[in-house]
């Protein structure tokens, strides 16, 4: 006669499966549910610190950028975009600048240290290689912009009575170049390379002239009326804000005003002419900022109701986002003042940019595109340089914004936990009752 085997026959696998399933579900729902905690608290938690602090993390994100740096990250991003090199490393060398003019005058040193050594890079044979010396001013004014008012960082974080005369002296030439490029041009925007020309390229170069003019005896006041007036005869007929490419020799627009290059010459257009700036920042909102999915606020690459493709300056366009120009807006969102925009790009990014947090070393994406991690370093600490804060423009988003993400989150903590709840639900109502709660004999 067969009989079914005892519990004592049946293998030890067979006992165990069951139970190693449910242990390896739990585990699973346990970390999902960390997860979904932790992105809420990224949500909520400030990930900034305005003008006046020191932004968290960003210290330990330059610690990263510098040993990137050091492995060639310079010559891997030039090999993404034809700047990716002096990207790379004038941001490294700003956000130090930033951090430095945080800390009282006699502990910069570090700062300044770690800036003159990207201004060294900026000027190495490899920094100049993309740009041609042709140009006027030589090597072109997106080179020559950027390598002067990063110049004029490091001597901001010198006391007045002891900037190196050398670098006085570099700064002042280099200055009276980019002027003279621009008062003899009919177009207020320079060549970055031969036959093109970027607004962008040129307003960073005119901020640099108002730098010049803030730690050296002023002399290109009427240099940036002239570049202001021909600027705004020359908007983009769509959105009245600058263009985004423009024919070289007339300035005229060649191209509608894009995200990409809207919050970056933002940021510095602000140091020319705070008032000017004041409209074309309201302006670049109304027709930039968006909320894809009804989600976290983001920057389009092209103004509401237009859509084209991404390139070099963009990246990728998932919804008609760019990632990059939503980076650098939270930069250009604090130096206007828009403290409310600026914050919400920040916590979007702690959640959707998936930093890594050491520490020693901070990083997002795992660390593989550092010029995303110099962009958002360059971006938490940035503040006027050359004019004092302006007035907050009226505020368009509120802290509310974050509910429908918290609500995602939610949903994404317990959702490993539902089918065993309803098991349990399912197995309790299955459940006899006892006669002596029923009353039957």
């Amino acid at each position: 006669m067969l009989r079914p085997p005892s519990a004592a026959q049946v293998t030890p696998p067979q006992r165990t499966r069951a139970p190693l399933r449910r242990v390896l579900r739990r585990v699973i729902a346990v970390a999902v549910g960390v997860c979904a905690l932790l992105g809420a608290v990224r949500l909520v938690v400030p990930a900034t610190a305005g003008t006046a602090d020191e932004p968290p993390g960003v210290r330990r994100q330059l610690t990263f950028l510098r040993a990137a740096l050091d492995g060639g990250a310079g010559d891997q991003a030039q090999n993404l975009f034809p700047e990716g090199y002096v990207f790379l490393h004038v941001l490294y060398g700003l956000s130090w600048v930033e951090l430095g003019m945080r800390e009282p005058a006699g502990e910069r040193s570090v700062a300044l240290r770690e800036a003159r050594w990207a201004l060294a890079r900026l000027e190495s044979p490899s920094g100049r290689a993309p740009f041609s010396a042709d140009l006027t001013p030589p090597h072109g004014v997106f080179h020559r912009g950027w390598t002067n008012w990063l110049r004029g960082g490091t001597l901001a974080l010198q006391p007045s009575e002891r900037r190196d005369p050398a670098e006085l002296r570099r700064f002042a030439d280099d200055s009276a170049a980019l002027g003279e490029a621009f008062d003899a041009s009919e177009s207020p925007y320079l060549e970055a390379y031969p036959g093109q020309a970027w607004p962008v390229d040129s307003t960073v170069a005119m901020a640099s002239l108002r730098l010049h003019d803030t730690l050296l005896p002023p002399r290109f006041t009427g240099t940036a009326d002239r570049w202001l007036q021909a600027v705004r005869q020359r908007l983009d007929p769509r959105t009245g804000l600058l263009p985004h490419h423009a024919a070289p020799g007339t300035g005229a627009p060649a191209e509608v005003a894009r995200g990409s290059s809207q919050s970056l010459g933002q940021r510095f257009l602000v140091e020319i002419d705070p008032v000017f700036a004041a409209e074309q920042y309201r302006r670049f909102r109304d027709l930039y900022v968006v909320f894809p999915l009804g989600l976290g606020p983001a920057v389009r690459e092209y103004p509401v109701g237009m859509d084209g493709p991404g390139d070099v300056d963009s990246g990728p366009l998932p919804l008609g986002v760019s990632l990059s120009a939503t980076a650098v807006a939270l930069g250009t969102a604090q130096i206007h003042g828009d403290a409310p925009l600026a914050e919400a790009l920040a916590n979007y990014g702690e959640l959707a940019g998936l930093p890594i947090d050491t520490p020693w070393t901070k990083r997002y994406a795992f660390g593989l595109l550092p010029i995303g991690d110099a962009f958002l370093a360059w971006s938490k600490t940035a503040r006027p340089w050359v004019i004092p804060p302006p007035s907050p423009p009226p505020a368009t988003i509120s802290w509310w914004w974050r509910t429908p993400l918290l609500a995602l989150l939610l949903v994404i903590g317990l959702a490993p936990w539902t089918p065993a709840l309803l098991r349990r639900h399912r197995s309790r109502r299955a459940r006899p009752v006892p006669a002596e709660v029923t009353g039957e004999a």
